[in-house]
């Protein structure tokens, strides 16, 4: 099953070639890192207060230097997080045995110049759930950081994106 997915995506990234698709992270011809992995690179990401705000940190620095690390910042990005959850599975004695996890992020992309000239800012959000177990307080704890971390992991995923596709924007507009 794996592998008729591998078959029709990559089907689809030769039919998309010939209209002039290109994958964001795309080497150069001479095999060296594209636009979008060179600029990723050098974003310095700030910290992020609590717990989710660390784990949202560290899957976004894992995506932006992806293997490239000791590279010179230039940019910085700072990003305002948060989780709200609500009971979405409620028994008749108002105990909820479902949670439903939304995960938000505003985020902006400044250069290390003298002026902190904003580049970019966008916007990203990412839903989970858990169950709630009567039966352990401490397997309830380790259900709400994993799926904290996997919201952090889903919102790390959608702002990489973002800044790659701005990168590759501003080098089309340049060229």
């Amino acid at each position: 099953m794996k592998l008729l997915g591998r078959r029709r995506v990559l089907a689809l990234g030769l039919t998309l070639s010939g209209c002039g698709f290109q994958p964001v992270y795309m080497p150069t011809a001479s095999d060296k890192p594209g636009v979008a992995q060179r600029e990723l690179a050098a974003i310095h990401v700030n910290l992020i207060p609590e717990r989710p705000g660390q784990e949202l940190r560290q899957a976004l620095q894992e995506r932006l230097e992806r293997g490239a690390s000791g590279v010179k910042s230039r940019y910085d990005l700072s990003v305002g997080f948060g989780v709200a959850g609500e009971g979405i599975a409620v028994l008749t004695d108002n105990n909820a045995t479902r949670i439903r996890l939304t995960g938000t992020a505003v985020w902006t992309l400044t250069a290390q110049d003298s002026a902190k000239t904003r580049l970019s800012t966008g916007f990203a959000k990412a839903v989970d759930g858990m169950n709630i177990l009567d039966s352990q307080y401490f397997a309830l704890d380790l259900e709400n950081e994993a799926v904290q971390k996997r919201v952090a992991e889903a919102l790390a995923d959608q702002i990489a994106i973002q800044l790659a596709a701005y990168f590759r924007r501003r080098d089309a507009a340049a060229s």
